[in-house]
C-alpha cells in the first residue's frame, strides 16, 4: 500500500492550485503597494530607477513570511470548500474517511513550508532586510549617484549651485548651464555656458571634473573693485564628491540577527537588558509565526465547510482575518516585549497558546460534533443580514394593497 492514495493525490492538486494563486497575488499586492512608494522616494532623491528593483528584491523574503501561510491556509480552504459543495466530502465521510485521514496532505505541504518559513525568517530575512537598508542609505548619501535635476538649483557642495535648462545622454550632456561658486576668500563667481560635460578626475577620483564650452565668467566680491567678466571658449570646473562613509556592519537592529545569534544574544550575560529583551523578542516572534502554521490546517478545514444547503463565503472572509489579525497581534507583543515591558514568553506564546485552543475547538466542533458548525451561529446572522439587505435593494412593484386597487380600478 503506497503512502499517498489516489484520494490523497486528488486533495493535493486540489490545494496546491489556489495556494500557489493566493500566495503570487498576495506577494505582488504587498510588492505593489511598496513599488509606489519607493519610485516616489528614488525620485525624490535622485537616485537610478534600478534601486528600485533591487529594494524591492530585497523585501520579497519579509514578504513571502506573511504570504506563505496565508496561501496555505487559503490554498487548503478552498480545496475542502469545493469537496463539501459538491457533496465528495460527504462520500469520503461516507467510505470511513475522517477529517483527520484527509489532512493528511495537507500536512505534509504545511510541514515543507514551515520549513522554507524557517530558513526565510532564519536567515533570508534578516540578509535581505540589511542589504535593504544599505541601498537606502547608499541613495540618501548619494553613493549611487545623483541625477541633475532639469530646471532646478542644485546644490553641489555648500558653496556651489548649478541649474542646468536641459540634459542628453542620460545627464552627461548638459545645455544651458548657470552656476555660481563661493569661495574660502568670500568672493563669488558667476558662470554660464553653452553647455558641459561631465568627466572622471583621475589624478584626484574625490572629484569630478564640469567640461564648460562658449560661456562667460563673473567674478566678484571683497578686493574685486567692479565685477570682472571673463568669456571662454573651454573651462574645467572641479566639483569635490560628497564624503561617503562606510555603511555599518549588519547587527545594528535585531531584525537583522540570524536565528541562532538571536538566541546566544538572548541569555547572553554580557548583552545588557534591553538587547536580552529585543532578542528575546524577535526569536520568540519568529517561532511562533513558524509554529502557527500546523494549525492553519485545522482552521482551514473549519472554515471551508458552510452550513447544509448553503453557500456561504462567511469563512473564507474570517479565516483572512484571523490570520491577518494573529500577525498583527504578534507584531504588537513584539513591540512590546522589545521595550522591557513584558515577558516576551507571555507576549508572544499567551495569544499564540488563546488562538491555538480556538482553532482546535473550532475544529473539534467540524469534524467529531455531528452537524456541528463553529461559527453556525455567525452564518445565521449573516444569512438573516443577507436576506434583509437582498429585500431592501430587490425592485418593488408596488405594495399589495396598492395593486388591488389598481386591479379594481381597471375591471371598472
Amino acid at each position: 500500500m503506497t503512502f499517498l492514495t489516489a484520494t490523497d493525490k486528488y486533495i493535493a492538486r486540489l490545494v496546491i492550485v489556489p495556494m500557489l494563486a493566493v500566495f503570487v497575488i498576495a506577494a505582488s499586492l504587498l510588492v505593489l503597494d511598496k513599488m509606489l512608494k519607493l519610485f516616489d522616494f528614488v525620485a525624490t532623491q535622485g537616485g537610478p530607477v534600478t534601486v528600485v528593483f533591487k529594494m524591492l528584491a530585497n523585501l520579497l523574503p519579509e514578504y513571502a513570511s506573511l504570504a506563505i501561510p496565508l496561501g496555505l491556509m487559503l490554498g487548503i480552504l478552498f480545496a475542502f470548500r469545493k469537496l463539501a459543495t459538491s457533496s465528495e466530502l460527504d462520500v469520503m465521510r461516507a467510505v470511513g474517511l475522517s477529517y483527520t485521514r484527509l489532512l493528511r496532505v495537507p500536512y505534509l505541504f504545511a510541514l515543507a513550508l514551515a520549513a522554507l518559513n524557517l530558513l526565510i525568517v532564519s536567515y533570508l530575512q534578516p540578509l535581505s532586510r540589511y542589504y535593504y537598508e544599505q541601498l537606502n542609505y547608499e541613495l540618501r548619501s548619494g553613493a549611487l549617484g545623483a541625477s541633475i535635476k532639469v530646471g532646478e538649483f542644485n546644490a553641489l557642495q555648500d558653496r556651489t549651485a548649478l541649474r542646468v535648462e536641459s540634459s542628453r545622454d542620460e545627464g552627461r550632456d548638459l545645455q544651458g548651464i548657470f552656476a555660481r561658486i563661493s569661495t574660502d576668500e568670500g568672493q563669488v563667481l558667476v558662470i554660464s555656458a553653452r553647455e558641459g560635460q561631465f568627466f572622471a578626475n583621475r589624478e584626484n577620483p574625490d572629484t569630478v571634473i564640469l567640461r564648460l564650452t562658449d560661456g562667460q565668467i563673473v567674478q566678484d566680491g571683497p578686493g574685486v573693485p567692479s565685477p570682472r567678466v571673463l568669456t571662454f571658449a573651454s573651462h574645467d570646473l572641479p566639483i569635490d564628491l560628497p564624503k561617503i562613509e562606510q555603511f555599518r556592519q549588519r547587527g545594528d537592529k535585531e531584525r537583522e540577527y540570524f536565528l541562532p545569534e538571536l538566541l546566544r544574544m538572548g541569555w547572553s550575560s554580557e548583552s545588557s537588558a534591553l538587547a536580552r529583551a529585543q532578542s528575546r523578542a524577535s526569536f520568540n516572534y519568529r517561532i511562533t509565526e513558524v509554529v502557527m502554521m500546523f494549525l492553519l490546517p485545522l482552521l482551514a478545514v473549519a472554515l471551508a465547510i458552510p452550513p447544509k444547503r448553503s453557500s456561504s463565503a462567511l469563512g473564507v472572509f474570517l479565516s483572512i482575518v484571523m490570520v491577518v489579525a494573529y500577525h498583527k497581534v504578534n507584531q504588537y507583543g513584539q513591540d512590546v516585549s522589545s521595550l522591557g515591558k513584558i515577558d516576551p514568553t507571555l507576549a508572544l506564546w499567551g495569544p499564540f497558546a488563546l488562538f491555538a485552543a480556538l482553532i482546535v475547538w473550532m475544529y473539534w466542533r467540524i469534524a467529531y460534533v455531528p452537524g456541528g458548525q463553529p461559527i453556525g451561529a455567525l452564518e445565521t446572522g449573516f444569512a438573516k443580514i443577507a436576506k434583509r439587505l437582498g429585500k431592501l435593494f430587490a425592485p418593488r412593484h408596488g405594495r399589495p394593497q396598492e395593486q388591488a386597487e389598481a386591479g379594481e380600478t381597471g375591471a371598472a
